[in-house]
């Protein structure tokens, strides 16, 4: 599958450094684009795909998911990685990763948007988060391949810096939490120490969901409220809030909740409605003024375009992982950006996902705010061999090795190794389904 290389992978960086500095500054004194020059630099380095590997790597006993990476490896010993994470559906992912190998073999890795239309249009079949996972796993491992080739980050051949560094919001604190407080006061907490550490956002979803996953609508909304209004307190007015309901309210609910939300300023309110009917989402938006999002299950460009040409929300969220990868994304944003919408990058995945989505927002004018997800924590710093990003004043400093920016240590993921998760969905009081 990866058969050793012809020469050795120094040698071949070496002699890309060389291709890539001449192919730019041929550009410099010529009327092309920066893209053309690389791309005539690519090529002349002869790259061919020999193969592929998914790894699954479990994230934990409080986690619902496994980590889905891919390595693509080439006949100059350069080697890719990609990342395809879909709760629930992580081997079903892998299998349909691990399905392109036998179009990807021998192909040249640095035609990154032509195998992305092959992989996309070829099947017949199309769309939907199995298959769009699998690509954006396989489509950022041929940007890494490409960065690498160049010795260039990603964000510079996405076409350079579009900002200093991308503005990020977490999760997690590294202050101490008092075990014996309530839930309601835990997160609280949780979310002063977010603000002690230096960040100036997080999110929750604000809705009460007892532990049995019963969905009582009034209660839920009323006590998901009155947190909301304590935690306005308890972080001040400058802290952003970001509310993500999952799309787990009925119509009536989401404007109820969106507009008792009103008052306590929240960033904006995500997947205030399911995705199948863009008109519940046009009539939320009819009936509220609060900052809205959405897209974080939906997976190409196309329905991305008639929420922004609607102006039916403020933020679009496509996840790079589930949206085909950054060829992708970065259509959807210049889709926004043309409506004036904002780019909102869902990211509760690996550091993967999370150096994929900087490179993204480092390129993309509207690209402003980026989500960040537990694996920044130092528990998974041994997975990527000590790798991390640079974060400062709560903002994500550029990456500045080629390509993605990290590798996968193999011995450590074999430590956690593929675990089933049990999932369980939400039920109406009358024990009927509801969504998660």
């Amino acid at each position: 599958m990866n058969p050793p290389p012809p020469c050795s992978r120094r040698g071949f960086l070496s002699r890309a450094a060389t291709f890539a500095t001449a192919g730019l500054a041929a550009s410099a004194s010529a009327p092309r684009a920066i893209g053309a020059a690389a791309t005539d630099a690519a090529k002349a380095l002869g790259l061919k795909i020999t193969g592929l590997k998914t790894f699954l790597v479990d994230t934990g006993p409080d986690r619902d998911e496994n980590y889905v990476f891919v390595k693509i490896y080439t006949n100059k010993g350069i080697v890719g990685l990609g990342e395809g994470t879909m709760t629930g559906k992580c081997k079903t992912v892998a299998t349909a990763i691990e399905e392109h190998e036998r179009y990807l073999v021998g192909k040249d890795p640095t035609d990154i948007e032509y195998l992305w239309q092959a992989m996309f249009r070829g099947p017949r079949y199309r769309g939907g988060p199995i298959l769009m996972s699998a690509l954006g796993a396989i489509d950022v491992a041929l940007w890494d391949i490409l960065g690498q080739a160049l010795g260039v980050p990603i964000w510079k051949l996405l076409g350079g810096r579009a900002r200093d560094k991308v503005k990020v919001y977490v999760k997690h604190t590294l202050q101490p939490i008092d075990p014996r407080l309530s839930d309601e006061d835990k997160l609280i907490a949780r979310w002063v120490g977010i603000k002690k550490d230096g960040w100036s956002g997080s999110k929750s979803s604000f809705l009460d969901i007892p532990r049995d996953g019963t969905m009582d609508f009034p209660k839920a909304i009323r006590r998901g409220i009155d947190l909301l209004r304590r935690m306005r307190d308890a972080v001040g007015p400058d802290f952003d809030i970001h509310i993500d309901v999952h799309g787990q309210l009925t119509t009536p609910m989401a404007v109820d909740f969106c507009n008792r939300a009103e008052p306590y300023r929240p960033f904006c309110i995500e997947e205030p409605t399911q995705l199948e009917d863009l008109g519940e989402l046009a009539h939320v938006r009819a009936h509220t003024k609060v900052p809205l999002a959405t897209g974080e299950r939906i997976t190409t460009k196309y329905p991305f375009a008639e929420i922004c040409a609607r102006h039916l929300v403020d933020y679009v969220q496509p996840d790079i992982v589930h949206c085909g990868g950054l060829t992708e994304v970065k259509k959807i944003a210049a889709i926004a950006d043309a409506f004036r919408v904002e780019v909102l990058p869902h990211n509760p995945n690996s550091r993967v996902c999370t150096f994929a989505s900087v490179h993204l927002c480092l390129s993309t004018p509207n690209a402003t705010v980026l989500e960040t997800s537990t694996s920044e924590l130092p528990r998974w710093d041994d997975l990527f061999f000590g790798r991390r990003m640079t974060y400062k004043d709560g903002f994500a400093l550029p990456p500045e090795r080629p390509g993605l920016g990290l590798e996968l240590n193999e011995d450590e993921a074999k430590k956690y190794p593929y675990t089933p998760k049990p999932w369980a969905g939400l039920r109406f009081p009358d024990g009927a389904i509801h969504d998660r």
